[in-house]
């Protein structure tokens, strides 16, 4: 085996007689795991954190399967990798010597966290045993020191025969190499893609324990999916869908690896089991099959690239400038498909000024709006809404006071509008807002809050007085949530009525029962809420209208239209993007 090297065969031997592969039966004892799984791009920085999962050590009297373990939500982070609460302390650097005569003693607090250590470097050069046991003798926190020592390791990128070294101390110290230990070193030999010892940990992994932690399983996938040996990901992945349901990371290592070895029918069924274990993808590993499928001949790809732009339309997802390009790239490269791809803005009309092509109405249909109407009223406005923080008796006097001064032409959520500018007055901001909204003799109601009839710094009388003669006011209390009379009045005022915020609504899309239903709610959203934002200086607010065309993917079959965003986004935004992607065929 390559890990310990220093040793050759030596040190499998010694932990063999320190019963490090020896079965632990009986209790089922966890080793609970202390460690942080790094991002590949971020080596620079480390923290220990501790994992909420546990390795299970080897019985041999236990050869069943464990049940399978769901997951109850996607960790949307991941991507990340690094624990970024963690925070270095500032204080004075500590640099472990080449060699112990060289060792001193630091004064350093008696209590300390490992985070605290977060300065401590690590020797340039693999040290002897009994170098080792000094440095532990003189460090502060004796009990912590190799995990502490590994943590910089990792954040040093230290070489692997450093690690090697302390390793070897410490299973000829303690008889023993713990799992935490165990997957820091695996940690630091992903980092610099050292494959054989990768491959050489996961077999005395495998040897200890019947099953591993998911940090130590995407660990190895991570590590194996980049390397030639990457078919060894596949089967370690296979290992966890006995167990629980691979994370996002995992899935996405090995869809990569496969694309990248032109695999690309492996590469869409794991997007697709991906999918079907709602295993949400990032908008990285969509771009990966445009890129890696360029100039590729095939119906079966073609078709499944198309999907992965419907995945796109269906979810209301707005691909950043590199994702676009991408996919401009692979219409472009195809073979006799005389595809060609523009960047365009759509007419106000909807018009595509490249192809003359009319894009979607952003408009329902009467049947589907009535439809929309139904389902918001009993699942959000009456149903058991747990994000509706409002009474019945409030609730009914709302609905008594809206159907009494039926319809509006645009409903305003007063408490949103009046933080658009901080360095002004909640009630000048607002007042700025009517202003501008009542210039076309529109109908305007206002969602306030009671506080907003108090005279204070924030919302003067006078103010108040002039705007409640521009617009409806209804002030609902303190704690109310609001999103759901904005709902109500809007729909209740028919199919013309606009609403004004910069909420996305999705807690009250997810309170929707069913997929079509939600589907209609993100399209009708789409053409009736008016974005604002601050302007620049001599002007108050800015107001994007609704568009009178749907804002998603579109395809006739000759052409796609892709409307797009400049930069990444990592959370759902309100603002559609104006700039779209039109690619058609000559």
């Amino acid at each position: 085996m390559a890990l310990f090297s220093q040793t050759s065969q030596g040190f499998q031997a010694l932990l063999w007689k320190c019963h490090m592969f020896w079965p632990i039966s009986r209790c089922r004892q966890l080793f609970a795991a202390s460690f942080s799984i790094p991002n590949r791009e971020k080596i620079n920085s480390f923290s220990s954190v501790t994992s909420s999962s546990t390795a299970l050590p080897v019985d041999p009297k236990e050869t069943d399967a464990l049940p399978a373990k769901k997951r109850s939500e996607i960790d949307c982070k991941e991507e990340k990798g690094w624990d970024e609460e963690t925070k270095e302390i500032p204080e004075e650097k500590f640099r472990f010597p080449s060699s112990v005569g060289a060792a001193k003693k630091w004064s350093m607090s008696p209590v300390m966290s490992r985070h605290r250590f977060s300065n401590v470097q690590p020797p340039e050069k693999p040290l002897q045993a009994e170098e080792w046991s000094k440095l532990r003798e003189d460090f502060q926190s004796p009990e912590i020191f190799e995990e502490v020592m590994l943590n910089s390791m990792i954040r040093c990128n230290s070489p692997i025969d450093v690690a090697k070294s302390l390793l070897t101390h410490l299973a000829k110290r303690n008889g023993d190499i713990a799992y935490n230990m165990l997957v820091k070193y695996l940690t630091l030999c992903v980092q610099q893609g050292q494959v054989s010892e990768i491959c050489d940990v996961y077999d005395i992994m495998k040897a200890r324990f019947k099953m591993l932690e998911s940090g130590a399983y995407s660990l190895l996938i991570r590590g194996l999916s980049n390397s030639d040996q990457w078919r060894m990901a596949l089967t370690v992945l296979e290992e966890v869908k006995k167990i629980m349901i691979p994370s996002r990371t995992c899935y996405e290592a090995c869809i990569k690896a496969a694309s990248r070895h032109q695999e690309m029918k492996l590469a869409f069924e794991l997007y697709s089991e991906m999918l079907a274990k709602d295993v949400v993808p990032t908008l990285h590993v969509l771009q990966s099959f445009f890129d890696f499928s360029r100039g590729t001949k095939g119906a079966e790809l073609q078709k499944e690239l198309f999907g992965v732009l419907l995945y796109l339309r269906e979810n209301q997802i707005y691909p950043h400038r590199t994702f676009m390009q991408s996919i401009k790239l692979w219409f472009e490269s195809l073979p006799g498909g005389n595809w060609r791809g523009r960047l365009t803005k759509i007419k106000d009309s909807g018009q595509c000024p490249v192809c003359n092509h009319q894009l979607e109405d952003s408009n329902l249909t009467e049947e589907e709006y009535s439809r929309l109407s139904e389902r918001i009223m009993k699942d959000v406005i009456h149903g058991a809404d747990t994000f509706r923080k409002t009474s019945p008796q409030e609730l009914e006097a709302f609905q008594t006071f809206v159907e009494n001064r039926l319809p509006f032409d645009i409903v305003i959520d007063g408490l949103n509008v009046s933080h658009i500018k901080s360095r002004k007055m909640q009630c000048e901001n607002l007042f700025d807002a009517i202003n501008c909204l009542a210039k076309e003799n529109a109908r305007l109601l206002v969602l306030g809050r009671k506080h907003m009839l108090t005279n204070s710094s924030n919302w003067k009388r006078e103010i108040m007085k002039e705007m409640q003669s521009k617009a409806d006011f209804f002030f609902a209390e303190n704690i109310s949530e609001d999103d759901p009379f904005l709902l109500y009045a809007t729909l209740r005022s028919g199919k013309h009525c606009r609403f004004v915020s910069r909420d996305f609504l999705r807690d009250h899309k997810a309170c929707l029962s069913d997929s079509v239903t939600r589907h209609l709610f993100r399209k009708w959203q789409r053409g009736h809420q008016i974005v604002f934002f601050p302007a620049a200086a001599g002007r108050s607010i800015n107001f994007l209208p609704a568009l009178r065309y749907d804002c998603v993917v579109q395809t006739t079959g000759d052409t796609w239209h892709i409307p797009y965003k400049d930069v990444f986004e990592e959370k759902y935004s309100y603002q559609i993007p104006r700039k779209w992607l039109c690619i058609h065929q000559k």
